[in-house]
């Protein structure tokens, strides 16, 4: 598996490596997979990560399991490709009430915030952070804050539209 990865993936070799890893039969495959996603050579990492983005949402349950696992990799990630690939998978799992990291909400909203930031990372932890602070009205309060903090700076059209799609919900939340 690690051959394959080590070259610029077509959708047909991505294709392939996610029929490969299907099923809960090949869940050993996906264990390699997600391991070859910690490889020293980048372009190997960050395919592997690019592979786990086009998971089916069956097979991508599997990767609930790493939760805790990708949030450490993500407050240690200085890779922007990867960082961004981990902030991705993460958006595709469930953020349980009781199992909220602090420490990954102040990452998010830290992130947020950051203008130095690539958009793609911003906008994906504006989402990340509605998913954790929904939960609680004052942490609602906060991102809310955070968010009118950012509204006046130029945001480009995806970071405007993770923008827009945060505060709507947090106004439907009725909170204010």
């Amino acid at each position: 598996m690690k051959t394959l990865l080590t070259h610029r993936l077509s959708q047909s070799e991505i294709k392939q490596l996610c029929a490969l890893t299907q099923g809960a039969r090949n869940n050993h495959l996906k264990e390699e997979l997600y391991q070859l996603t910690l490889d020293d050579d980048r372009r190997v990492a960050t395919n592997a990560l690019w592979t786990f983005t086009h998971f089916a949402a069956d097979d991508n349950v599997w990767l609930f399991a790493k939760h805790d696992q990708l949030i450490d990799r993500c407050l240690n990630e200085k890779d922007t490709t990867k960082l961004r690939l981990i902030l991705t998978l993460l958006l595709r799992q469930p953020f349980d009430e009781e199992a909220i990291r602090t420490d990954f909400i102040d990452f998010c909203l830290a992130r947020i915030t950051d203008a130095r930031a690539p958009y793609a990372i911003r906008a994906h932890c504006i989402k990340l952070a509605y998913e954790q602070m929904r939960y609680w009205p004052e942490l609602l309060d906060e991102l809310r804050q955070t968010l009118d903090l950012i509204s006046c700076e130029p945001l480009s059209p995806g970071l405007r539209s993770a923008w827009k799609q945060v505060m709507k919900k947090i106004l439907s939340c009725n909170v204010y």
